[in-house]
C-alpha cells in the first residue's frame, strides 16, 4: 500500500497563490502523479498530470495559471497554483500510477477556498 499525505490547501483571496505537495510512501521514480479537484455536486475533474519522465498536460481552464511538478528526491509532486480564482475552489485530489509496480492509489484530499 502506498500512502500519500498532500498538504498545502488553504484559504486565499482571488488572485493569489497557492502550492499543493503530495508526498508518497515510496520510491517514485516509474511513477506518475495527477491532480484532480472536485467541489461540492460536481464529478472530480483531473487539473494536471505529470509522467515519469516529466511529460506534463494541464486543463484547459488552469493551462496558464497551474504547474505540475515533482522531487523524485523527496518522493513529492507539487501543484503551483497563480492566479486563483473562485471557481478553483474544491478538494483537490493528488493521485500515484505506477504501470509496472502495478498499483494506483489516491490521496485523502485537501481543501482550497478562493473567495472574491
Amino acid at each position: 500500500q502506498v500512502q500519500l499525505v498532500e498538504s498545502g490547501g488553504g484559504l486565499v483571496q482571488a488572485g493569489g497563490s497557492l502550492k499543493l505537495s503530495c508526498e508518497a510512501s515510496t520510491d517514485i521514480t516509474t511513477s506518475a502523479f495527477t491532480w484532480s479537484r472536485q467541489s461540492p455536486g460536481n464529478q472530480r475533474d483531473l487539473v494536471a498530470s505529470i509522467t515519469d519522465i516529466g511529460t506534463v498536460k494541464y486543463a484547459d481552464a488552469v493551462a496558464d495559471r497551474f504547474i505540475i511538478s515533482r522531487d523524485n528526491s523527496k518522493k513529492t509532486a507539487y501543484l503551483q497554483m497563480y492566479n486563483l480564482k473562485p471557481e478553483d475552489t474544491g478538494v483537490y485530489y493528488c493521485r500515484i500510477v505506477d504501470y509496472r509496480k502495478d498499483y494506483d492509489y489516491w490521496g485523502q484530499g485537501t481543501q482550497v477556498t478562493v473567495s472574491a
